[in-house]
């Protein structure tokens, strides 16, 4: 299948940060003021749930869209493109990709992913992240980071200043770097905040054959 091999190692990445060096490039760095990070916190802390549009995007250029949904504390799911038979789902403590194409589900622990700092709203950023220059005074960018653990990888989340989004910033996307240096860019829009989000949105299928006794 298209895209098969590379859409495997993006989801094993669990998704990575480079909205903003593809945007800003070239654009002079405009330092953020010091309360940056905490409108970032308080805008995660804030976030119950989202559900958005995303198109991933590889260091390659490939892309793949799908729908995201997002509940904290934990719970994430990526629905891919119709063409696509993968899906990852976060149930709050555990990642999993499922291939349904060749039957096979992985796992590991949300917290050891990237997307820990994402998906835990009591995770303090002071600790492990850093605010990085941008070309735009509305545009943020958080990069986070545990260097006690550098296999758990790097996301780099990217918001926009908007009064209206919880506080007062939007989540734009972000991208994932794994500790191979595999990069994964993700980018969101009609993006919906503190929605309705049953439980049952984070069950999958198991693909596997069950084991006869």
């Amino acid at each position: 299948m298209i895209f098969k091999t590379t859409l495997t190692r993006l989801a094993a990445v669990a998704l990575a940060p480079a909205f903003a060096a593809a945007v800003l490039i070239g654009a002079p760095a405009i330092a953020q003021p010091a309360n940056a990070l905490a409108s970032v916190q308080t805008h995660l802390k804030a976030t119950t749930s989202m559900t958005a549009d995303f198109v991933q995007t590889d260091r390659n250029g490939q892309r793949v869209s799908g729908k995201l949904t997002l509940k904290r504390p934990g719970k994430i799911r990526f629905q891919y493109q119709k063409d696509v038979p993968l899906l990852i789902v976060g149930d709050g403590s555990r990642l999993t990709m499922i291939d349904y194409q060749v039957k096979q589900v992985q796992s590991w622990p949300v917290k050891n992913s990237p997307l820990g700092a994402l998906l835990d709203p009591e995770r303090d950023l002071t600790k492990y992240a850093k605010v990085l220059p941008t070309g735009s005074g509305d545009v943020l960018s958080v990069e986070v980071k545990d260097p006690k653990r550098p296999e758990y990888g790097t996301i780099t989340m990217v918001f926009i200043r908007d009064g209206s989004s919880p506080g007062g910033v939007r989540l734009r996307g972000w991208v994932a770097l794994d500790s191979q240096n595999n990069r994964t860019r993700i980018d969101l829009s009609n993006q919906q905040f503190n929605v309705a989000v049953a439980d049952s949105a984070f069950k999958w299928t198991d693909p596997r054959p069950r084991q006869r006794k």
